[in-house]
This record gives C-alpha cells, sequence and structure tokens, in this order.
C-alpha cells in the first residue's frame, strides 16, 4: 500500500466518524420531555385534581433556547392562525384523544403565519423553549417564536 493510499483512507476514516458523530447529535426531545415528573394537585377554579410538572435540571437549563424537533400536527388551535399543538404521536394516540400524557404534547407559537396543515401531518419547528408550570389555559412544553423547518 502506498503512503498516498493510506494517507486517504484515514482521512476518509476521520470524515466517516465525524459524520456519524454529527448525526448522532440530534436531539429527541420527546424524550426529554418525558423525564418530567408530573403530580396531582386540587386546582380550585375547576374542582378537580390536576397534573402539575417538575421539569428535571437539563430540562431547565434548556428554557429559553432555542430548539428544533418533530411531531405530528393536531388540529387544536384556538388562538388563530399562528398557534398549534404538535404531538409525539399521531391524533388516535396522542394526549387529547389516545391517552398519552402530557409530555407528548408541546404548543406552537409561531413568529409569522405557516402555511396550512392537516391532521397528523409530520413537521419540524423550531422555536425557543418556554416551560409552562401552572398556566393551564397552556401545555406544559411550549415553543415561542417559532418557524417551520419542514412539512
Amino acid at each position: 500500500m502506498t503512503q498516498r493510499m493510506k494517507k486517504w483512507m484515514i482521512v476518509w476514516a476521520c470524515v466517516a466518524t465525524c459524520s456519524v458523530s454529527f448525526a448522532q447529535t440530534k436531539k429527541d426531545f420527546w424524550t426529554e420531555f418525558a423525564k418530567t415528573k408530573f403530580e396531582p394537585k386540587y386546582y380550585e377554579k375547576l374542582g378537580e385534581y390536576l397534573f402539575y410538572p417538575t421539569f428535571p435540571a437539563e430540562l431547565k437549563a434548556l428554557e429559553g433556547k432555542e430548539i428544533t424537533m418533530e411531531g405530528f400536527y393536531v388540529p387544536f388551535s384556538p388562538e388563530g392562525e399562528t398557534y398549534i399543538i404538535i404531538s409525539k404521536y399521531p391524533m388516535s394516540q396522542c394526549f387529547f384523544c389516545g391517552g398519552a400524557g402530557p409530555e407528548s404534547i408541546a404548543e406552537v407559537n409561531f413568529a409569522k403565519s405557516p402555511s396550512k396543515f392537516q391532521v397528523d401531518d409530520l413537521i419540524t419547528i423550531k422555536g425557543k423553549l418556554r416551560l409552562n408550570t401552572d398556566n393551564m389555559d397552556h401545555v406544559n412544553f411550549i415553543l415561542d417564536q417559532a418557524v417551520l423547518v419542514s412539512k
């Protein structure tokens, strides 16, 4: 084997190793959300028990930072065209219809109105993470100033 061939093999091995490393850095935020613990507490206004989150330190450290995540569009938008809900699961299995937990949905507040979505469109969103502990009008995981990455 020539010296030149050895160099190219070393370069190729380094490129392949780096490519694998970068490919594995894509974080699954649904897994991170699932680390949140929920405790039932009585909510006076509704007269019933609701689940309140306790967010892990690693998730709290991401608050205010931009994250990118993939989810299924769920048609639930009482606040207008710039507000949607995404789910880890398709609608038939989501928090609202299928009994999944509150860690499986995220609220998305777009910076500007995106294109229209169909039920169960798998979309990728980028936005700033906000954690909600006690506002019962919103879900626990919120992406603000969001933009659509892919549909």
